[in-house]
């Protein structure tokens, strides 16, 4: 016989899981737990196929119990005396507890769990998920209302350059497109949208957008200080800028006989730089960056000036280096600065996005 490290029932050798308990049963030295208040349990008879382990002395026979019907596990099929609470073969429990939540399956092997009871599934050991385990919604993060509640679903709003809403579509599914030619939302008459160009999708309570490999990408306006990626993607006015990472040079070797360079000192090295994009994709202008510089860009004053483009504001976004970090920051400009998505990005109630030619905001119903 076996005692259970946990509740001290005898079980027998044959059991893996502990039948008034449901704990693993670990032969060779177990300690076993005293429970105050708890009763001795007596010794069992040995298991055999099709018949069920009954504790000598509880006055059930142990193939003729509960009116000689046997009872075959949920959990493996092994039958059972459905007076036990566990099954000592596969620990799946038996008996029902009162006010509990009903059998599920564990999301990791599919085998059978309780909810509220077990805490452990008995096959693989991985934790029965529960409410108390969902993970927590970010902080600051405006969620949309549940589904479930019978809450509205969130709105997209198409709006003009004065911010008045031309047009509105309602996410009535998880999953939606936009595009000129296919998708849920179409604009066949806008010549900067591909034929099927984004997706929203809405889970968790959460609205997404993925762009689909679309010709001029899909751009998500900043609302706040935004950190570059290598390879990211920036609209500024009517300016396409590409941030990338250069790297650190390596160290200058002194020259043989000891003469000394000229050339600018300040700063020491360029790590990463921005590049002006034409519509082909070819790089026009560029402006390098190092740590600690700050880089003001606008059509009237900056360190890099675009006076041609009149959509831009005269003082329009910041590049600041922070250590090896730049950050980007709208400095209040009119048109705002945006940066192309890249997989997928959430999206909070009344931001903007540009798709093509199309302006819009996210609205919650």
């Amino acid at each position: 016989m076996i005692p259970c490290g946990f509740c001290g029932r005898e079980n027998d050798d044959q059991s893996r899981f502990c039948i008034d308990c449901g704990k693993p049963v670990v032969a060779g030295g177990a300690r076993i737990i005293a429970v105050p208040g708890a009763r001795a349990h007596g010794s069992q008879e040995p298991l055999a196929p099709g018949r069920a382990s009954v504790p000598r002395g509880s006055g059930r026979d142990p193939v003729n119990s509960a009116k000689g019907v046997l009872r075959a596990c949920p959990g493996c099929s092994t039958m059972i005396d459905p007076a036990l609470p566990f099954c000592p073969r596969c620990g799946t429990r038996v008996l029902p507890v009162q006010g509990a939540a009903p059998d599920s399956k564990c999301l990791s092997c599919g085998h059978a769990v309780h909810p509220g009871v077990d805490i452990f599934c008995a096959k693989c050991g991985a934790r029965v998920a529960t409410a108390a385990d969902a993970p927590p919604k970010p902080k600051g993060t405006a969620l949309f209302s549940a589904r479930e509640t019978g809450a509205a679903m969130p709105k997209i709003a198409v709006i003009d350059d004065a911010g008045n809403v031309r047009q509105t579509f309602t996410m009535d599914r998880d999953d939606m497109t936009v595009g000129r030619i296919d998708g849920d939302f179409r604009f066949p008459s806008d010549p900067y949208l591909s034929p099927i160009h984004a997706q929203f999708s809405c889970r968790e309570n959460q609205l997404y957008v993925r762009d689909l490999g679309s010709r001029n990408g899909t751009w998500v306006y900043i609302t706040a200080p935004y950190r570059l990626q290598d390879g990211d993607t920036v609209l500024i006015g009517s300016q396409v800028v590409r941030f990338r990472r250069l790297g650190y040079p390596g160290p200058h070797p002194p020259e043989a006989d000891q003469t000394r360079r000229l050339g600018s000192l300040t700063p020491s090295a360029d790590v990463a730089m921005l590049a002006q994009l034409r519509a082909d994709g070819s790089a026009r202008d560029t402006c390098h960056l190092s740590p600690g510089r700050t880089i003001r860009i606008g059509r009237e004053e900056g360190d890099w000036v675009f006076p041609f483009d009149q959509t831009m504001s005269g003082r329009h976004a910041e590049v600041r280096g922070e250590d090896l970090d730049f950050i980007i920051v709208d400095d209040g400009s009119r048109n705002g600065v945006a940066v192309s998505v890249r997989g997928e990005r959430p999206l909070a109630p009344g931001q903007k996005l540009l798709m093509g030619d199309q302006t819009m905001r996210v609205e919650n119903a």
